[in-house]
């Protein structure tokens, strides 16, 4: 039994064998959402990706460029997933300077866990009442 060569495969798939998300049901809501973009376009998930695309993909904050180099069907180690695609010079300069904006800036946000509690309610009441 020969082993067949896959000149395209779907999107959805792809980003799965890629290790860009971790099912293939999380790839295709992604897709679904317009969080990934196939040659500068809007795709569904079931648009066929063949070497030499472009995609972007967005996810939270962050924005990765890259170029498809190869495509296949299966899910392997991370380190096969890896020669799948290159990321674009532009792209990795944009994710280090948004982990560089983030070490010496965080969210404030992320240190609020649950409600506040009536201790915190309280201190918010007199901060708010002592500015009027």
């Amino acid at each position: 039994m020969e082993k067949k060569s896959v000149d395209s495969v779907r999107i959805d798939k792809w980003l799965w064998a890629a290790r860009f998300y971790k099912s293939r049901t999380l790839a295709s809501a992604a897709v679904e959402v317009g969080r990934v973009q196939l040659n500068g376009e809007r795709a569904k998930p079931a648009r066929a990706v063949k070497a030499g695309d472009r995609l972007l993909i967005v996810r939270e904050q962050e924005r990765t460029e890259l170029l498809v180099r190869g495509v296949t069907e299966t899910r392997r180690s991370a380190s096969l997933a890896q020669i799948l695609y290159e990321e674009t010079p532009e792209s990795l300069l944009g994710k280090h300077t948004l982990a560089e904006r983030r070490k010496f800036q965080p969210e404030p946000a992320r240190d609020i866990v649950g409600r506040p509690t009536k201790r915190d309610r309280r201190a918010l009441t007199q901060l708010r009442d002592s500015d009027e």
